[in-house]
């Protein structure tokens, strides 16, 4: 997944990929497949509302492992697909034509040359920095007539909600992964609002919650990414090492009772007179 570029923005944790979630860590290509699995139906569902099918030229920002890009060659017939991310190994294992892989970071500028009917990124924004300025440059790439959609996650945990081993975790991880690497999804629901700022129009947006099942791929996502965040959430004080196994526990028990956190979708179309 890209990840935030070098500067004073960058909390001291580092970045995506390093202090968390690291890409050499055994099992984090597995990891992000259970994310896909949960959520690359309804992805490639929008993406097909929109109109991208032959002939489009689509860029994948944060391509990850890669599923959107190949099943938008395989099933959507799109005509090429530049897949970037800052670290390419999971990309770079399986290759198809019509798939360019570029190694880089998108808050670069430069980074990605030319101009796409179709610009998607997803689960990338929210562990940015200078969301605004990216999401304007991100638009720019887009070819007048075509497409930008954006993906990131949403919680709906609130102060009422009850706590149990779940949200306890929950809400440990989202703190501990912002003050680590600041991943910050306070905005998300600002999308719509952003996306017309930088010009696009009509824009719209959706959110799907999966549902958490014992042993579904959501379940071992969160588990899994509860695993490798562990450090993170005990620095916040919020919960100990005993909460965090029992919320494993938990998620996979038929006594689980909770939202996961959603996708909100969000996408806009750059005016086709624009040039």
């Amino acid at each position: 997944m890209t990840t935030a570029s070098p500067g004073d923005d960058v909390p001291d944790g580092g970045r995506y990929g390093e202090t968390v979630f690291r890409p050499e860590q055994a099992g984090e290509g597995e990891r992000i497949d259970f994310g896909a699995l949960a959520y690359d139906d309804i992805t490639l569902a929008r993406l097909r509302a929109l109109g991208v099918g032959p002939g489009w030229r689509c860029l994948d920002v944060g391509a990850g492992t890669g599923t959107v890009s190949r099943r938008l060659l395989d099933e959507a017939g799109v005509a090429s697909v530049l897949a970037v991310d800052r670290d390419v190994r999971f990309l770079a294992e399986r290759p198809v034509p019509g798939l360019d892989v570029r190694e880089a970071d998108i808050t670069a500028p430069g980074s990605v040359p030319g101009r796409f009917h179709l610009v998607h990124a997803r689960f990338v924004l929210m562990h940015l920095p200078e969301r605004e300025h990216l999401i304007a440059r991100l638009a720019g790439l887009v070819e007048p007539g075509g497409v930008l959609v954006l993906s990131d996650a949403v919680d709906l945990t609130t102060d009422r909600t009850p706590t149990t081993p779940y949200t306890a975790v929950m809400r440990a991880m989202w703190q501990g992964l912002r003050a680590t690497i600041g991943t910050d999804i306070s905005w998300v629901p600002s999308y719509p609002h952003l996306l017309r700022a930088a010009g696009l129009l009509p824009v719209a947006a959706e959110v799907h919650v999966p549902p958490l099942v014992p042993g579904s791929p959501i379940s071992r996502f969160w588990a899994d990414t509860w695993e490798r965040s562990r450090a993170a959430m005990l620095a916040t004080g919020l919960v100990d090492t005993r909460a965090v196994d029992e919320a494993i526990r938990y998620l996979a028990s038929d006594a689980c009772a909770a939202l996961s956190a959603g996708m909100l979708t969000c996408w806009g179309h750059q005016p086709a007179g624009r040039r």
